[in-house]
């Protein structure tokens, strides 16, 4: 990314006093060595950040691989992605068929983005290596948010926050949520707001305009950014804030087209079907309502992570957006801490407490400096001590790295479909097919009457599957093909 170079001990930038040296923080020695720090500690302190993310990968793509094995996904979306991905890999339109026969993505969220895997998948084609790229896309963005930390804040401070982000609550829960497409604009934020507070003005505006490319809501959360680029650098550099306000309208109107011109052309219906997700009464019609849910998450996504101290900063506004749209609607899906949500939230919130902590340190209040030297390593405390309750505290379990012979005959049952053949499914044998059939969701295949119909009725929310598989398509039989520990697949007579 133009203008986006990596920040080091010997950046030439600061050298020439492009980036401003702040008392107390340590860069005004580049975060260099402090007493008896040879050679070899200092290779080792610049590489801190990079070593982190090296070890946050391997956790996340352990904690996603071994969750797809033990055959524990959450949702459908895993199959709906590499359904997409599969397509772009061929050079095809982005079909989701699990969305609706001939259904196109981009009609669904306009995530064009994730074309970028397709190259991986036509060599790797398996769900495994969208899990995979998505953990490197989150544990890439533990970069930037350590390395301006430990600019800014110094070796030891700057570390912690590294680790308060990459063992935040907001990240753990969307590794451990299959797959989506926000794992891209998690890297993105993380790197424009590290150039924000570097203030490397062009690279932060730059870094942030791909998000319009991620998910359709993004284009605002892109203006928040650019808004908040426009506030700094205002005074000290004026020639950029007629880019910053730019920026600002092109999110904004990038967010207007996609929502009411690119989405619709893409829809079989012509519209976008997420309008629903406020209400019949409008945009208010959820604002009101689950308040003591959407108090709990903001608590966590402020108490656990900065201290509060992040109010301090107008980086926050950066979440805004997000926050914003999540709690008028009328889904309370969207109001918990669960699933993905919350993880673009988690580098805006993080590198909002390294800005105010930051100022603070220069506060004339005694007890202001003092909070401000104490909550990283509070903040990392707090994210490590939470993770005995979070997702990644299964790594630590032997049974997280068995595959039980349960799972093995499953996998067995639906390796009996042929590949390339057409099956309806619910959300358990999903994961074992999209790679080599064409898979549609159950009750929604019409006017496609598949060849087989696979089914997990471990809840017993069917007592007779023969009689709710022949429903689905009236005048169409379709007879036991085997079953397994609580799944069958049924073929068509």
């Amino acid at each position: 990314m133009p203008g986006a170079h990596p920040v080091t001990a010997a950046d030439p930038e600061a050298d020439a006093g492009l980036i401003p040296a702040r008392p107390g923080t340590g860069a005004e020695t580049g975060g260099g060595p402090g007493p008896g720090t040879g050679r070899g500690g200092r290779v080792l302190w610049d590489r801190a950040p990079h070593l982190l993310a090296l070890g946050l990968f391997l956790a996340y793509a352990l904690l996603s691989y071994t969750r797809y094995r033990r055959m524990e996904n959450l949702s459908w979306d895993l199959g709906i992605f590499e359904q997409a991905v599969r397509a772009y890999a061929h050079l095809q339109a982005p079909v989701a068929e699990l969305k609706g026969p001939g259904a196109n993505i981009l009609g669904d969220h306009f995530s064009p983005v994730t074309a970028l895997l397709a190259p991986f998948y036509r060599v790797f084609p398996s769900p495994v290596t969208l899990l995979v790229a998505q953990a490197l896309l989150f544990a890439l963005s533990a970069i930037p948010v350590t390395r301006v930390a430990m600019r800014l804040l110094g070796r030891g401070s700057g570390l912690a926050v590294g680790l308060a982000y990459g063992f935040s609550w907001g990240i753990q829960r969307a590794v451990d949520f299959d797959f989506h497409e926000i794992c891209f604009a998690v890297p993105l934020i993380a790197f424009s707001l590290e150039a924000v507070l570097l203030r490397r003005w062009r690279a932060a505006l730059l870094w942030a305009v791909p998000l319009v490319f991620v998910k359709e809501d993004l284009g605002v959360t892109l203006a928040a950014i650019a808004a908040v680029v426009a506030i700094r650098c205002r005074r000290e550099s004026p020639k950029t804030l007629p880019w910053a306000l730019g920026t600002v309208a092109f999110g904004l109107v990038a967010t207007l087209v996609t929502l009411t011109l690119v989405i619709p052309a893409f829809n079989s219906g012509g519209g976008y079907d997420y309008w629903n997700k406020v209400g019949e009464a409008g945009a208010t019609a959820g604002a009101f309502d689950g308040t003591g849910t959407k108090l709990r998450t903001l608590a966590w996504l402020l108490i656990p992570t900065t201290g509060l101290l992040a109010l301090r900063s107008p980086l926050l506004l950066a979440a805004l957006p997000t926050v914003g749209w999540r709690f008028v609607s009328a889904d309370d899906h969207y109001w918990g801490t669960d699933w993905h949500y919350s993880a673009v939230l988690m580098p805006v919130v993080m590198l909002a407490l390294v800005d105010a902590v930051e100022r603070a340190r220069r506060s004339e209040r005694p007890w202001l400096r003092s909070a401000g030297d104490k909550l990283p390593a509070c903040a990392a405390a707090a994210a490590l001590a939470l993770t005995t309750y979070l997702p990644l505290a299964r790594l630590t379990e032997s049974a997280t790295y068995e595959k039980s012979g349960e799972v093995v005959a499953v996998e067995r049952l639906l390796g009996r479909i042929p590949d390339g053949a057409s099956v309806e499914a619910n959300i358990g044998p999903i994961s074992r097919l999209t790679d080599r059939a064409r898979v549609f969701w159950v009750g929604a295949a019409r006017p496609v009457v598949p060849e087989y119909v696979a089914l997990d009725i471990r809840s017993g929310w069917t007592k007779d599957p023969v009689a709710y598989a022949n429903s689905l398509h009236p005048g169409v039989s379709y007879v036991p093909h085997g079953t397994a520990h609580g799944y069958i697949v049924l073929r068509k007579a």
